[in-house]
């Protein structure tokens, strides 16, 4: 692996790329486990493919907001480093994919140049920040929520308080009370509001989640102060870190600790860590993020377009009137969320003239334009249809969302994308009239972990496979009844019944037809859900499922020819930190110099969860050499009491419980900064000496 390094501007960033550099080095010569590397690429956006050798790189998008020129750089980039592909995700990232490991800090750089990270993209950290694609132009928000989650992304990224979580977090922002951002899925979800004295604040959802077993979030403020929402979630951080989960990861969730604490006592922790946040509020600078430069007007007139019933039903289901006063926002819907490079190019060349420099990626996998003006609707539609980006129903039951599934993912059981595709053809093929209907939502992931958002669709399918004559099928589980209710209220699709994949379209033709026939007038799909009940369901859909009818072409996936196999590899949707002694230790050494770095920096707050990192790192490596692995922070801090202070064998001036909780119990002066430091330093230092003076003996 040659040298490489970078000429960018901002030193941090050089420095990040630079250390990804020497970690892939240090990796290359066995320097570092790979389960410890695999923590420390996936906190860089670096996550492994199903296909061995390769990569896939998440780029972190805050809520979606992409430039002409990023897209631009980001199509040089995949031509260059990947397959010549785009993947637009459901947390509005772009992901690139058959990526060289060695490759990846040159490809950062790259992007870089264009600001564009991959900071934090994965792993056990704060994940890309969300928002309704709309926000900043839609015609019913109350404000804009778009500089609330920028500055949430930009306060956490690199913020020593979540580089090393038990496990991801989710934060969104929806627009309005439909929350199209669905808060109600999320770790922590906000939805815009007002109070009687005409102050902006947030309705909070909390610890919600999708994945195998999905949580609906819970109400924990109707109105929190927009001066109060970053510290409100550095405190819901900061008690994360020391309490969740970090052994079981299929327990790690911020939902498993409300579980396994309650909402009243994680509450009653998350006010306790106020006193400790740098801020005790943040006034958040609404014009971080301005409104783009407007198009210059249309002065040639468009051409008549080839098909007015096409044009006229893609101005009906694909665009929309802004708050502001004559302009437009136009929704262009991208089949599996894949842009091939060179279609990337075309379409930036296709709309500069016509919309706004700022597009949005939406949830469901799309695009959005901005302050597109009326009479550059045509001339825009005309340009988009030529490229086959004029598609009518964006985000109608036409419009599927899928996950990359076995293309690309570790842990995906089928091909959810060649299925979405499949499934958007029987609608416009047999039932063409329900591109209109946005009421009604198909979701699709690759195995039972939502990354396609399956537990929240009113007609969802996930991977799977069943047993049939000795062979293995590949079978999709049917979920049915889930959906946004609005205001931070939603549904879980309940399981329904498995069918082989290749039946899923006719699954879907028997509920599409049940529900045209026996729905009331009027009547909502839930509503005709709850009325039928799930047993009418399953047994609706029971002779679909029946295997004793199986061909020979349903041993084999969408998308394949040969015979279904399931094969599935390690996922990693978050790191796994490797136990080892000499690593913790080593690790605490690195803290401790962060911790400096950041004191010199006269960044007291960083100095001193850095400082408390240090312990809890230092204190887990003893405890494992006595064999002892505790699985949260807090666990760590009573364990090191029981096993050394209260044995004897180390001595502290009060336990190590109250020596370590100092840091919620102080406010981040430079004072305490100092204290805190140097106790952290003195205890490194003499729990390091005990471990070598234990080996030289």
């Amino acid at each position: 692996m040659q040298s490489f390094r970078t000429e960018l501007e901002n030193p941090i960033v050089e420095k990040d790329i630079i250390d990804l550099e020497q970690k892939i080095r240090a990796f290359r010569e066995g320097k570092i486990h790979d389960e410890k590397f695999r923590s420390l690429r996936l906190a860089r956006g670096v996550y492994g493919q199903r296909q061995p050798g390769v990569q896939m790189v998440r780029i972190k998008l805050p809520f979606g907001k992409v430039t002409f020129q990023q897209l631009l750089r980001m199509a040089d980039v995949s031509d260059e480093y990947g397959s010549g592909n785009l993947h637009l995700t459901t947390r509005q990232d772009i992901q690139i994919h058959y990526v060289s490991l060695d490759r990846t800090p040159e490809l950062w750089a790259e992007l870089e140049r264009d600001d564009i990270t991959l900071r934090e993209a994965c792993g056990n950290t704060v994940r890309n920040v969300t928002s309704s694609a709309d926000s900043g132009i839609n015609p019913d928000e109350l404000f804009d929520v778009s500089p609330y989650a920028q500055a949430v992304f930009k306060y956490f990224l690199r913020n020593p308080i979540c580089q090393e979580l038990g496990r991801k977090i989710k934060i969104s922002f929806s627009a309005t009370e439909k929350d199209t951002a669905f808060s109600y899925i999320h770790d922590m979800g906000f939805i815009p509001k007002i109070n009687a004295a005409g102050e902006r604040g947030f309705k909070v959802m909390f610890a919600g989640g999708l994945g195998a077993q999905p949580f609906l979030a819970s109400v924990v403020h109707e109105f929190l102060h927009e001066d109060e929402l970053i510290p409100y979630a550095e405190s819901v951080l900061r008690v994360f870190d020391r309490y969740g989960e970090r052994t079981n990861r299929n327990k790690a969730r911020m939902k498993y600790l409300v579980q396994k604490l309650g909402l009243e006592e994680v509450s009653r922790l998350i006010t306790e860590e106020v006193k400790a946040n740098k801020s005790k509020v943040f006034k958040i600078d609404r014009d971080t993020v301005p409104q783009p430069a407007l198009p210059e007007p249309v002065t040639e007139a468009g051409k008549t377009p080839a098909d007015e019933k096409h044009y006229q039903q893609w101005l009906d289901t694909n665009v929309f009137e802004q708050k502001q006063s004559g302009f437009y926002g136009v929704y262009i819907k991208i089949p599996k969320g894949d842009i091939k490079t060179d279609k990337a190019r075309l379409l930036v060349d296709a709309i500069c003239s016509y919309a706004a420099d700022e597009i949005r990626i939406t949830q469901n996998q799309g695009l959005l334009l901005k302050f597109v003006r009326k009479e550059g609707l045509l001339p825009l539609y005309n340009n988009l249809n030529e490229l086959g980006f004029a598609v009518p129903g964006f985000d109608s039951i036409a419009d599927v969302t899928t996950c990359p599934g076995t293309d690309t993912c570790n842990l995906g059981i089928s091909n959810s994308m060649s299925l979405a595709v499949v499934l958007e053809n029987v609608i416009y093929d047999e039932y063409p009239d329900l591109i209109y209907d946005k009421d009604i939502k198909i979701k699709i992931s690759g195995c039972m972990n939502s990354c396609g958002q399956h537990g929240l669709a009113h007609i969802g399918f996930h991977g799977s496979s069943v047993k049939a004559n000795g062979k293995v099928v590949p079978a999709v589980q049917v979920m049915l009844g889930g959906g946004t209710v609005g205001d931070g209220e939603g549904r879980v699709a309940e399981r329904v019944i498995k069918t082989p994949t290749k039946r899923a379209p006719a699954v879907l033709r028997a509920v599409l037809d049940d529900f045209h026939t026996n729905s009331a007038e009027e009547e909502s799909f839930h509503a005709y859900y709850d009325a039928k009940g799930k047993d009418y369901f399953y047994q609706l859909l029971k002779p679909i499922a029946d295997l004793s009818t199986l061909t020979d072409s349903e041993y084999v996936d969408w998308g394949h020819e040969e015979t279904f196999e399931t094969a599935i590899g390690v996922g990693e949707c978050a790191g796994v930190v490797i136990d080892l002694v000499a690593t913790l230790l080593l690790e605490g050494e690195e803290k401790l110099n962060w911790a400096g770095e950041a004191f010199e920096g006269k960044a007291w707050s960083d100095a001193i969860y850095h400082s408390y990192s240090v312990f809890v790192n230092t204190a887990k490596a003893m405890l494992l050499d006595k064999g002892v692995n505790s699985s949260t922070q807090i666990g760590i801090l009573r364990e090191f009491d029981a096993h050394y202070v209260e044995t004897g064998e180390v001595t502290l001036s009060s336990t190590f419980n109250e020596l370590v909780l100092q840091i919620n119990k102080n406010e981040p002066t430079e004072e305490f900064a100092v204290t805190y430091l140097n106790q952290a330093t003195e205890f490194y230092k003499a729990m390091k000496a005990k471990r070598e003076a234990q080996f030289a003996s």
